[in-house]
């Protein structure tokens, strides 16, 4: 831990334009002791602590010039350069600096918040699927130990979800129905308050709040709406009626929104799952052609400035609203790691008929020649 108490004490003191000899008669210590404190060569007993901050009305903390809290660009800086070293250094050797930072900032709850977030994106990196299984666990504990402390109810309702998600990876589905099925019931106002909140905003004639609410509310919800048809995709996968109409009815809205380019990895996801499902029927044509619209995601995710979204002339809050997000836009996963990902698409078992089919062939080698530019 670095304090920078003597760089503090001097300041401090030339400040209050006092001596040296003045500060010594008021702690009732020697002119000497206080030069040893500005030279480092000495620290004051712990129960002066109290006298010298109280003296230039500081807490000790500052005082010593300890800070326990990042701000969030601190925050995003040393996320976005861990994951970047989980590309570029052993696993175990990044986890262990991560460690290091947790026990530094144990009290910066966002940080904590960021770090379990960091291990949920990148424990499958680890060698083992023990090893996977104790990262996933070390990020549990930070998620129990901010919702216990935490006051910041918004981050811990965050907190929850992430947690629950963590469980998911574990396998502990019982635990993610208990923890979610109650908070996420959709008969519950709160899951209807969007618009409460929009009416509030024009009643008080705050009209650009209620124009950006709005529009993110739209956005999001579209996004859950993608995220849904996925999951239902897979539930009635043997009823190739139901999903045909479901993949019918998502595609004009991913074309109608412009998802593709707005957020490719939702987009990317539908359309895979898409492709599973008429492989899984044999239809072989449509499959094709949904693993292009997958490899189109893909590429756009990787062209675009920022990977999670693109510009539109009817959306165009989407970046103001991305850039106050806790990493400020920037993806939760490197953008090699989250390439290499979406390359295993092409290796999953469910293709397996369609290993050498040409038109597969060629959309995977599309894709690994985007690959190469990265």
């Amino acid at each position: 831990m670095e304090l920078n108490f003597s760089e503090n004490i001097i300041r401090l003191r030339h400040e209050r334009k006092i001596t040296q000899e003045q500060l010594a008669a008021f702690i009732g210590v020697t002119k000497a002791s206080v030069s040893k404190w500005e030279t480092k060569q000495n620290l004051p007993d712990i129960l002066l602590l109290p006298k010298l901050a109280a003296f230039f009305n500081i807490t000790i903390d500052e005082l010593l010039g300890y800070e326990p809290q990042l701000s969030k660009e601190q925050i995003q800086k040393i996320y976005l350069d861990l994951s970047a070293s989980f590309t570029e250094h052993p696993f175990d050797k990044v986890m262990e600096k991560c460690n290091l930072l947790v026990k530094k900032y144990y009290s910066c709850y966002p940080f904590l918040f960021q770090i379990s977030a960091l291990w949920l994106n990148h424990f499958m990196m680890a060698e083992t699927q023990t090893r996977q299984q104790e990262v996933l666990n070390s990020a549990s504990d930070l998620c129990r130990h901010i919702i216990s402390n935490c006051r910041d109810i918004g981050l811990c309702n965050d907190t929850i979800l992430l947690n629950a998600t963590i469980h998911l990876q574990l396998g502990n589905a019982g635990e993610v129905i208990d923890t979610l099925e109650e908070i996420l019931n959709p008969n519950r106002l709160s899951a209807q308050s969007d618009h409460i909140l929009i009416q509030a905003y024009q009643m008080s004639g705050q009209a650009e709040r209620a124009d950006s609410f709005t529009q993110i509310s739209m956005f999001s919800h579209l996004l859950s709406l993608i995220s849904a048809a996925t999951n239902y995709l897979s539930i009635h996968c043997e009823n190739f009626s139901v999903c045909q109409e479901t993949m019918k009815r998502i595609e004009s809205i991913i074309s109608a929104y412009h998802l593709e380019l707005l957020h490719p990895a939702s987009a990317s996801l539908f359309y895979l799952q898409a492709a599973i499902t008429c492989c899984f029927h044999d239809k072989l044509p449509e499959t094709l052609n949904l693993l292009e619209k997958y490899t189109v995601c893909i590429r756009h995710m990787f062209e675009a400035e920022h990977l999670l979204f693109g510009n539109d002339g009817y959306f165009n809050r989407l970046e103001q609203w991305y850039q106050q997000s806790e990493l400020g836009g920037n993806p939760p996963r490197n953008k090699k790691i989250i390439f290499d990902s979406a390359m295993q698409a092409f290796e999953i078992p469910a293709f397996a008929a369609i290993y050498e089919n040409p038109e597969f062939i060629r959309l995977k080698k599309s894709l690994t020649l985007k690959g190469k530019h990265l």
